[in-house]
């Protein structure tokens, strides 16, 4: 029998054919994402089981116990008891990483880093979960798994790809702000304590009216920011792959305690309805002369944990995990997390992953869980496992819900990402983060780039360079140009066959 021509159709794994595998299913163009979107769900719970044992991305980190201290008053705008007043204190626990290799990787690649920070609160724990990044590279969580794969191992060789990354970014627009901070020196930090780090998503605080505002959480290090050049990375990476773990545990074992200043931005719901690029986008920044940094809270890595497995490999993170005048915000990427991060880690270390020392609340918890695997202390003990009940088990505390959520539309459907007023526009950021940058710095970011694309192999090879070029100089025209000189390619080529448009 002749082989059909026809591409095979993309199915859930029961053979349910896929009508959009790009955009998640949501209340509006800009609402919250559906419980209902089955195939979101499918995706991510399969791509959080890819790999055993070790984290599927992050796998590679370092880990510090410290302090959060609050230095200044936002009372105004958060009920959060933390923030309840100056002076307030609390434990933490930070884990750095980088996103793309495993366990054994080095710490000097270029990569984003992970940035998560879990907050000890008499109201239960916080977990920011961010980067050292303010953006990321893809704006709808069905993308993820996608983008993820193309940082990891090539099906056939078994080796990382260039062309593969670069076919993806070249294919999706929307990635093009974080590729260029990626291609940076900013790409290849000094360690983990001189870099900054970033919540990135968007968030919410309520204060004690129940009035809500939108959020962005920077941490700003106070060692300086410091970088590798591309060439000292690479050497760093032979001659110490462990380079960022030596110094944060040397630093904090010789008293040399690395802090951070918390800062946010805050935008009003009436800001955000009228702010010309979706404020709930992950590949865009707020700017900050039009909302400026306020300085929060300090905080400080001054003890190393006794032992490396049981409480940096076993930590577990997720931005699900809000207090009481934090809260979440229609950020697509966000409405993903909330989802797949806590059903990684029960994946990874099991249903009662909060029950280890370095995930357990401090203060306690109630609720009627009981079972599972590593059920640790008396597993509720003799008390009723359901709700409500008549035998004093713990009850609602209605003092704490959030204000109502006007959703944006009236209809659940898969609207395209990149469709409303600004949401196409990823080249604007882009091109003003090098224009930024001083001479130096994009002369290295440009050799960056050539560097990696130089990369590029395979018969699809001169399509995805001239695809990348076209979002390059639509980003900047001299960005663009020093690029195609790099590469060696003509740029009175016509390009104009080649379809740069996100698909």
């Amino acid at each position: 029998m002749e082989e059909s021509t026809q591409p095979k159709k993309l199915t859930t794994a029961a053979g349910r054919p896929i009508f959009d595998n790009q955009n998640s299913v949501s209340a509006g163009a800009r609402g919250p994402l559906l419980l209902q979107d089955y195939f979101l769900h499918e995706k991510l719970a399969h791509f959080n089981r890819e790999r055993i044992p070790e984290r599927v991305v992050h796998a590679k980190g370092s880990g510090a116990y410290g302090t959060f201290t609050v230095t200044h008053d936002i009372t105004h705008l958060t009920r959060a008891k933390l923030f309840s007043k100056v002076g307030n204190e609390c434990r933490m626990f930070a884990r750095f990483s980088t996103v793309g290799g495993e366990k054994g990787s080095a710490d000097t690649e270029r990569d984003p880093r992970g940035f998560a920070l879990k907050f000890y609160t008499e109201d239960g724990n916080w977990d920011l979960v961010g980067n050292n990044t303010p953006v990321f590279f893809v704006k709808d969580p069905v993308k993820f798994p996608d983008f993820i794969h193309t940082q990891k191992r090539e099906a056939r060789s078994n080796l990382k790809s260039p062309t593969m990354m670069w076919d993806f970014w070249s294919l999706n627009p929307e990635s093009l702000h974080q590729v260029t901070i990626l291609m940076s020196d900013r790409g290849t930090p000094y360690g983990y304590r001189h870099m900054h780090g970033y919540g990135s998503h968007t968030f919410s605080l309520i204060n004690a009216q129940n009035e809500r505002v939108w959020v962005k959480f920077h941490f700003r290090t106070e060692q300086g920011v410091k970088n590798f050049s591309s060439d000292d990375s690479a050497q760093m990476k032979a001659q110490d792959a462990d380079f960022a773990q030596h110094d944060l545990v040397a630093a904090i074992d010789n008293g040399n305690f690395p802090r951070w200043k918390m800062f946010i931005q805050t935008m009003t719901q009436e800001q955000a309805r009228t702010f010309r690029w979706n404020p709930f986008d992950l590949t865009k920044v707020w700017p900050q002369g039009e909302f400026p940094l306020q300085e929060v809270g300090v905080m400080e890595l001054n003890e190393v944990p006794v032992n490396y497995h049981a409480h940096v490999e076993q930590a577990a993170f997720a931005p699900a995990h809000v207090v009481d005048g934090i809260g979440y915000s229609p950020d697509k990427m966000l409405q993903g997390r909330l989802l797949g991060y806590p059903d990684a880690q029960r994946y990874r270390l099991g249903a009662n992953y909060e029950h280890l020392p370095v995930n357990a609340c401090p203060y306690g918890f109630s609720n009627y869980q009981r079972d599972g695997q590593m059920a640790l202390g008396n597993n509720g003990g003799p008390g009723p496992n359901y709700f409500p009940n008549s035998f004093d088990g713990p009850v609602e505390d209605k003092t704490v819900g959030e204000p109502a959520e006007q959703l944006d539309g009236l209809y659940a459907d898969r609207y395209d990402r990149n469709e409303g007023p600004g949401d196409n526009d990823h080249y604007t950021q882009p091109g003003n983060l090098f224009r930024l940058l001083d001479a130096q710095a994009q002369r290295n970011l440009i050799d960056n780039i050539v560097g990696s694309m130089s990369g590029i192999s395979g018969p699809k090879k001169d399509l995805i360079v001239q695809r990348q070029l076209c979002h390059w100089f639509r980003a900047d025209i001299r960005l663009g140009m020093a690029i195609a000189k790099g590469l060696g390619v003509d740029v009175e080529m016509p390009t104009q066959h080649v379809a740069a448009a996100a698909v």
